[in-house]
């Protein structure tokens, strides 16, 4: 037997198997938002996204992974697609910010993981760039790696993850359903002092306004007082930051991918970014002095792309029109606040480095609980 047992999770298992593993918040009645959802509730619902975890679990204090958001199936350098970043509070290190901001596209993956293997994720962001067809003369790359710090559970100063841990993530990555709770990058994190760790979700916005898919996964790892749906789960559990001496840490951080194939430029993703912050705010976070958090939006329309190497001197400029806007941002706001429930409601118990706990939000409790305020339909 080896000394370290390493479980590989990816996003290739098959459909039905994800499906029976977790209960997501609607499978409880819950609804969040007046949006309809995507087909699958998924960042994936955006045509072309797709999804890869590496989840790291070895001996009693390796809590760790990663987790691959790809735009497109195809060259992004070359092709690289619009993007904005908005960063609700600087406590952080995501990495390849400042290109984004100033060019205002994406041109690798996006990679989440915990703090301290960043550069790991921009090492194998570069070295799958540099591999890729057609980016034999490539001699620079903006890597964006994003993070949160998963160390209460997962000893981090041992940098576990490798590059070729991300490089499987990236070639993992599929569309369809992707896995929620303590795997990939959400492995080793805690939410609302409960296990935290990956959820998604989507919104569909109907032809009358426009017929475009918002979809959003998240990285959950902060605190607060949590709330349901506009309950006050937290303080109805009697657990929340600052209630007593063992609850009054709520940094941590979160990341927030925003997917959407609406046509809108770097200028509109952010202002999209801005409104999907708004998402954890309505759960209950409240971006504590110690949280990094972030919100990266990008936006999958094909007439939009940026190639690396034009052969026009101008770009088309076939973007949305402010005025039609809003709608996306609602479909951001409900979408974003959807995925940090699903995160908890599909994380499980974890125990890690030294013997610390994170536990399960008590899921039956907190039906109870939205049952007595009358807020499971």
């Amino acid at each position: 037997m080896q000394k370290w047992l390493l479980i590989l999770f990816v996003s290739f298992l098959p459909i039905v198997a994800l499906a029976q593993q977790t209960k997501r918040a609607r499978d409880y009645g819950i609804k969040i938002g007046v949006i309809p959802t995507g087909k699958l509730n998924s960042i994936t619902d955006v045509s072309g996204v797709k999804v890869g975890h590496v989840t790291l679990m070895a001996g009693d204090s390796i809590r760790t992974g990663a987790t691959a958001i790809l735009p497109y199936d195809g060259n992004i350098f070359q092709q690289k697609v619009p993007a904005a970043v908005f960063v609700a509070n600087g406590f952080g290190k995501l990495a390849g910010t400042t290109q984004v901001m100033e060019l205002g596209n994406l041109e690798t993956p996006i990679v989440l993981t915990n703090t301290l293997n960043v550069s790991t994720g921009i090492e194998a962001l570069v070295s799958y760039t540099l591999q890729q067809k057609g980016n034999e003369n490539v001699r620079s790359v903006n890597a964006l790696v994003g993070e949160t710090n998963d160390s209460y559970l997962n000893d981090i100063r041992g940098r576990h993850l490798k590059e070729q841990d991300i490089l499987n993530a990236i070639a993992n990555a599929k569309d369809g359903v992707v896995e929620e709770g303590a795997v990939g990058a959400g492995t080793g994190t805690v939410c609302f002092g409960y296990k935290g760790g990956i959820g998604t979700s989507s919104r569909k916005l109907p032809q009358s306004l426009g017929g475009y898919t918002v979809g959003v996964i998240v990285q959950s790892n902060f605190g607060g007082v949590l709330q349901i749906n506009g309950v006050n789960v937290g303080k109805e559990l009697g657990k929340f930051d600052f209630s007593n001496q063992l609850l009054n840490n709520v940094d941590g951080s979160c990341m927030i991918v925003v997917a959407t194939d609406a046509p809108l430029d770097s200028r509109n993703l952010e202002r999209l970014a801005k409104r999907a912050f708004l998402g954890l705010g309505k759960t209950g976070g409240i971006a504590s002095n110690g949280s990094g958090d972030y919100v990266i939006a990008f936006s999958t329309d094909e007439k939009l792309r940026v190639p690396h190497n034009p052969k026009t001197t101008t770009l088309p400029t076939n973007t949305l029109h402010n005025d039609y806007t809003s709608p996306l941002f609602m479909a951001a706001i409900e979408a974003t606040e959807e995925a940090i429930i699903n995160s908890l409601f599909a994380a499980k118990t974890i125990t890690g480095r030294n013997g610390n706990k994170a536990e399960a939000m008590p899921i039956d409790k907190v039906i109870s609980i939205l049952k007595k305020y009358n807020n499971i339909k």
